[in-house]
């Protein structure tokens, strides 16, 4: 079945998070803007009205308090008193003062503003007719146009109860609205360096960590072709700069990965390539020698037999690493260490016989660990074997098999010829051997320790090797103790 190429995925302009990125960015500070150019200006401008109206209302209703306790009625005769009356008053250039009689007729308007367009004269006849003054609170009202405030208040002149006229203070105030003008178009000119500097600041940072995240994707590219060699030299304490160092430290796990396939592979490869040349030497002299002996042809056929078996052995513990490489767990259950123990040395024992070994065991009641049968089989198989082979002829092989606290412990020791110190911490790597031409003589393949190591990590345990005082070695695998009892279904 054929393997298709994952799919590479479209880069898009609006997919983008340099683009996301962006366009978030320019939107809050856009937001941000307009809000400034309009909350403030109009909280600005809502704060001049406030004053404005206070303002002239004050103003017109002082004018028609004064008005009111010297006329009982007021006509076109009245202009002069009442210009004598509000000339007593401080009015400022920008502010008109209008009265009119209980008809609407003006009767005072020293500026002329009621002939103007922008003063709304109606005003005073439309309030007039709908009564609209007659009580005692004025009328005001104020805007901003063309570049001014204008602000007006009408306040009724009332005499005796009736209604004699009306005061209108009107007022154009073209100095807060040139400062208003000033200040929206200097918000305007700060907004738009702000704008602008946003736009160089979010483009160098968009530059800056797109920059480090293309790096991180050349290198994850370079990483997929193969090259495990491949570093990033990523500056800054900030997440990619931890991302970089992540990924660094992925390309060395991977790299020693692949160092330690290409070695095993190369290893197995020569330890299946021997007994295979061995096997066709044999054969091939078998085919081409006619007159070969009878006895000859018995030993040669038996030498096949042996290489066969070496074969199947070392066969067999390479699918066992890869077992445990693939992480393949079975359900664990409920081992007693003393049973398998027992087991594994009695299936020992003509090996033992036929090295001149003897096999003596010191085994505890109630040394249950977790686990399945076949890894604690492996365990105990290949560390008692490797006691056996290379322990000293007319020797022995002490097993014990005892419970410490709350672990379980089983040592083998033997009386053999030991490991150099230089040597010790690699024995458990796989086809280390130490004295490899006697390890081929006795059928090793330099597998058995990496299985046991390999089996007793997957279960939790620890195995160490050492030398004993007076020669040979001492192998210790410790378990948790397992009590059924206290675990959880």
């Amino acid at each position: 079945m054929s393997k298709t190429k994952p799919s590479v995925r479209k880069l898009r302009f609006f997919s983008s998070i340099r683009t996301k990125f962006a366009l978030t960015y320019f939107a809050v500070v856009a937001i941000v803007l307009l809000l400034i150019n309009t909350y403030f200006l109009t909280a600005s401008r809502d704060i001049i009205f406030s004053t404005k109206k206070h303002f002239v209302q004050t103003q017109s209703a002082l004018i028609a308090a004064l008005l009111e306790e010297t006329f009982d009625s007021l006509s076109a005769e009245d202009e002069e008193r009442i210009s004598t009356i509000v000339s007593q008053l401080e009015v400022t250039g920008g502010a008109h003062i209008v009265i009119a009689d209980n008809e609407g007729n003006v009767i005072y308007d020293p500026s002329g503003i009621v002939m103007q367009e922008n003063f709304p004269a109606y005003y005073i006849n439309t309030a007039l007719e709908e009564n609209d003054i007659s009580g005692s609170n004025a009328i005001s009202f104020s805007m901003f146009s063309d570049g001014a405030f204008t602000s007006s208040a009408l306040t009724p002149i009332i005499s005796q109860g009736v209604l004699i006229g009306v005061v209108c203070f009107h007022e154009v105030d073209t100095d807060q609205g040139s400062l208003l003008l000033e200040m929206q178009n200097t918000i305007r000119n700060i907004s738009v360096v702000v704008a602008a500097f946003s736009v160089v600041i979010v483009t160098l940072i968009i530059w800056s960590v797109m920059r480090r995240v293309t790096s991180i994707m050349n290198a994850v590219k370079s990483v997929r072709e193969g090259e495990y060699s491949y570093m990033i030299d990523m500056s800054g304490s900030d997440e990619l700069a931890l991302l970089g160092d992540e990924f660094n430290s992925l390309t060395g796990r991977l790299r020693e990965t692949d160092e330690v396939r290409r070695r095993f592979v190369a290893d197995a490869s020569h330890e299946l390539k021997t007994p295979l040349a061995t096997i066709r030497l044999l054969s091939d002299s078998i085919l081409q020698n006619e007159d070969i002996e009878p006895e000859t042809v018995q030993e040669f056929i038996g030498d096949i037999g042996m290489e066969a078996e070496r074969l199947s052995r070392t066969t067999g513990k390479l699918m066992t690493l890869t077992r445990l490489d693939s992480q393949i767990n079975d359900e664990l259950t409920a081992v007693d260490m003393k049973v398998a123990v027992g087991a594994t040395v009695r299936m020992l024992k003509p090996l033992a016989k036929s090295n001149n070994v003897l096999l003596r065991t010191q085994l505890s009641d109630g040394c249950t660990i977790r686990a399945t049968e076949d890894s604690v089989h492996h365990i105990i198989f290949n560390i008692i074997e490797n006691a056996i082979k290379y322990n000293q002829p007319d020797s022995s092989v002490f097993v014990r098999l005892e419970c410490i606290d709350d672990m379980v412990v089983l040592s083998v020791k033997d009386r053999g010829v030991g490991v150099p110190d230089e040597d010790l911490p690699y024995i458990f790597d796989r086809f280390y051997r130490v004295d490899k031409a006697r390890s081929r003589d006795a059928g090793g393949s330099g597998l058995g320790l990496a299985i046991v190591k390999d089996t007793v990590r997957d279960l939790k345990g620890t195995v160490t090797a050492g030398k004993r005082k007076n020669g040979g070695m001492t192998f210790t695998v410790t378990f948790a103790l397992f009590n059924p009892e206290n675990s959880q279904s």
